[in-house]
């Protein structure tokens, strides 16, 4: 009993811990779950809890060759 009792308190604990990484990420782990984007992000998809996916554009800068 105490063995059982034990599981299910770490099992407790370890589970929120793990569903906070994974709710972070959306759009295949290249965007993250916010309330708003910033300036410099495009809204790509939506997340759980109706929080937006957003993504950091890439600029268009000079590139050399």
């Amino acid at each position: 009993m105490r063995t059982f009792l034990f599981l299910f308190v770490v099992l407790f604990f370890l589970t929120p811990a793990k569903n906070a990484f994974f709710d972070d990420k959306c759009d295949k782990l290249r965007g993250t779950c916010k309330n708003s984007c910033e300036k410099n992000e495009e809204l790509t998809s939506f997340c759980q809890k109706s929080l937006k996916c957003c993504r950091t554009i890439q600029t268009c800068g000079n590139t050399t060759d």
